[in-house]
């Protein structure tokens, strides 16, 4: 069972007045099927401030390292998931350092547990020991003569063997200070050139795509230029600068404000996201950043303008009828105006084609009039094409 056009219309109508917040001034004489009545609705002041659309995350990839460019990993439009990897530059070089930084490791780790060897025996088969110093087979002169110096000294105080005992065990002891620092430097040079190597790749840090490239394989490239840019496409954003005027009275984080896109220039629900807390200096304005929703027609890059309130402005009435009654005639909007004498017929098109001027769009089925009609002029409004009260707005 077909709904009559007329409750259609009128559905719409209280519709449009809810969204605005204003009563609906309809003519209670224009009935009939296929027919509307011209509205009146209250429309929020608002400010029309142009935009970027941005994406939700970007970052530049650029050479940390002087080097040939080996491996990019896509075009543009590229799609790739985190920790992918993008760019990698040419590792020759550094894979032979890292393979002698290795060497020096091993060599150090050597020295450090000869030292320890030597320190242990020293400590355990003293080498400066007078028994250790004695030539050896029958030299029982030297034996004698060693034994009457030491003797002799001792007596004199001019020989202290504990003293030396100290100073040949701190000497080893230094030895297995000054092997351990060799390793710590061995170390730490291995890490500086495995961190050169990583450097040399451009890891994806979230899931993204690629949006520009500034190289391809086979540029030589130097420390700080461009290669690629990657960007999170998944969430778009609006970026405007907002006069400090609007900010602090009309704008709030998690506010729903309408947007308007160059495909179909209708609007668009969207959402305050960020607001900058310090100003620019120059311009005296705030940037804020809008979050569009996720199938909305857009790609970064494009133009934008955002429908912000402004608090100061007087409320203002403007008319309103569904777009499904706006006939093209080249690149002249009509609409077909119809008597209240004129009888209604299911599939019938009757009335004088009106030339008007049409104002911004109000949701996704209704626009504003701004000149050709009035206050509760009856339309006709195909019945084959009934007004869309689609339900994207609630997205937000």
């Amino acid at each position: 069972m077909q709904t009559p056009s007329v409750i259609k219309t009128s559905v719409c109508a209280v519709v449009v007045s809810l969204l605005l917040g204003a009563p609906v001034h309809a003519e209670l004489s224009c009935s009939g099927y296929g027919r509307h009545a011209v509205q009146t609705v209250q429309k929020l002041p608002t400010v029309t401030l142009g935009g970027t659309v941005v994406p939700f995350r970007e970052v530049t990839f650029r050479a940390e390292l002087p080097g040939r460019v080996n491996y990019i990993a896509g075009e543009e439009g590229s799609a790739f998931a985190k920790d992918d990897i993008l760019v990698a530059l040419d590792e020759e070089e550094l894979r032979a350092q890292h393979s002698a930084a290795v060497a020096d490791l091993r060599n150090a780790e050597a020295e450090m547990r000869n030292a320890q060897v030597m320190y242990s025996r020293e400590l355990w088969n003293p080498q400066s020991a007078p028994v250790n110093k004695a030539p050896g087979g029958m030299g029982m002169p030297s034996m004698f003569d060693q034994f009457m110096t030491t003797y002799m000294q001792g007596m004199a105080r001019q020989n202290h063997p504990w003293v030396d005992r100290y100073a040949d065990i701190y000497s080893f002891g230094t030895r297995i200070e000054q092997a351990r620092n060799a390793h710590i430097r061995a170390q730490s040079q291995l890490r500086q050139i495995e961190a050169k190597l990583r450097d040399a790749r451009s890891i994806a840090p979230f899931n993204g795509m690629i949006i520009r490239k500034h190289a391809e394989e086979g540029d030589t490239v130097q420390p700080g230029q461009p290669l690629l840019e990657f960007a999170d496409l998944s969430l778009l954003q609006i970026e405007v600068d907002v006069p400090a005027r609007l900010m602090y009275q009309s704008l709030r984080v998690d506010d729903r404000v309408d947007a308007k896109l160059d495909i179909g220039y209708r609007p668009v629900p969207a959402r305050v996201a960020q607001i900058f807390p310090m100003a620019d200096r120059q311009r005296h304005t705030v940037k804020v950043k809008f979050d569009l929703h996720p199938e909305a027609p857009a790609a970064p890059g494009m133009y934008a303008e955002v429908m912000v309130p402004d608090p100061k402005a007087v409320v203002g009435e403007v008319l309103v009828i569904p777009t499904a009654a706006i006939i093209q005639q080249g690149d002249q909007p009509m609409v077909r105006i119809v008597s209240n004498e004129t009888k209604s017929g299911v599939g019938e098109e009757k009335g004088d084609l009106q030339l008007v001027r049409l104002g911004e769009y109000v949701d996704q089925s209704h626009i504003s009039v701004l000149s050709g009609l009035r206050a509760g002029d009856c339309i006709h409004v195909p019945s084959n094409v009934a007004p869309n009260q689609g339900g994207r707005r609630g997205y937000y």
